[in-house]
């Protein structure tokens, strides 16, 4: 398990900006955030408040205009460079002439691993993940959740110091959210991964989050860092702890604020 007493990362004074002139586009002003080791911490807020741009940030698919971005002291392009960034989307984007095993072993094929250790790796994913059974099924014949978790075994196949999930759970209907929240929250216990989620959904935020971070619309700025002390391992009966709801009421209080001010 991470040290969660231990910055895993940091995140100073950061800015981007989209276009220029009167197309100038201020995404995210002025960043300041902290992130432990081992935690999981959820980026909520308004659309087009700038989650997925910083979670882009932190990934090195979007390079800021100015400030600072270090995980386990380097840079983001260094992590993903050496394959330790673990990427999710809301679109699991599974190839599809491929079956479930080998696209959970490619980022290991693409590196040069042999065949026996890469589907061994990802044969031990599909444990982890819930899919066993489903080696030889091809994207197509699964449910859009079953290849969710399957897109999840791919982003771990590396072993990722950071796992970056831009919200993979929106398309999914309620019921089969809840169950994937719970594989997330069971997978994260599991690992000790430091995992950023990005989602619009305070009550799935407070279900999950070590630490919630509420973020303003435009230009995308911290209002506030909710640290979250509700008991561990996380279960659907959590929703039913007295603090959970406080927690709810909390962060919509803050993103009415965000409102208010932005």
């Amino acid at each position: 398990m991470g040290d969660r007493t231990a910055a895993m990362v940091e995140v100073s004074n950061l800015s981007l900006v989209y276009g220029r002139g009167e197309r100038r586009v201020q995404a995210l002003d002025a960043i300041d955030l902290t992130i432990p080791g081992g935690s999981l911490v959820s980026l909520i807020g308004p659309s087009g408040c700038g989650k997925s741009t910083l979670l882009r940030v932190l990934g090195d698919l979007l390079e800021p205009t100015s400030g600072k971005v270090e995980i386990n002291g380097r840079t983001p392009r260094a992590v993903r460079l050496e394959r330790k960034t673990g990427f999710v989307f809301q679109e699991p984007a599974l190839l599809e002439w491929r079956n479930i095993l080998h696209n959970i072993a490619l980022p290991l094929e693409l590196r040069g691993v042999d065949r026996a250790e890469r589907e061994a790796k990802a044969q031990d994913l599909i444990r982890l993940v819930g899919l066993e059974g489903f080696e030889a099924a091809h994207p197509r014949q699964l449910s859009g959740g079953m290849r969710q978790r399957a897109a999840i075994a791919r982003a771990l196949s590396t072993s990722p110091d950071i796992l970056l999930l831009d919200e993979p759970f929106g398309a999914l209907d309620q019921i089969t959210r809840d169950r994937l929240n719970m594989e997330l929250a069971r997978i994260h216990e599991v690992t000790g991964l430091t995992v950023v989620l990005v989602t619009h959904s305070i009550r799935e935020a407070v279900l999950l989050s070590d630490r919630i971070v509420v973020m303003t619309p435009r230009p995308g700025r911290i209002s506030r860092v909710v640290d979250n002390d509700l008991p561990r391992p996380r279960s659907l009966d959590s929703r039913t702890h007295p603090a959970f709801e406080a927690l709810v009421r909390l962060g919509n209080s803050e993103l009415e604020k965000g409102y208010a001010n932005g």
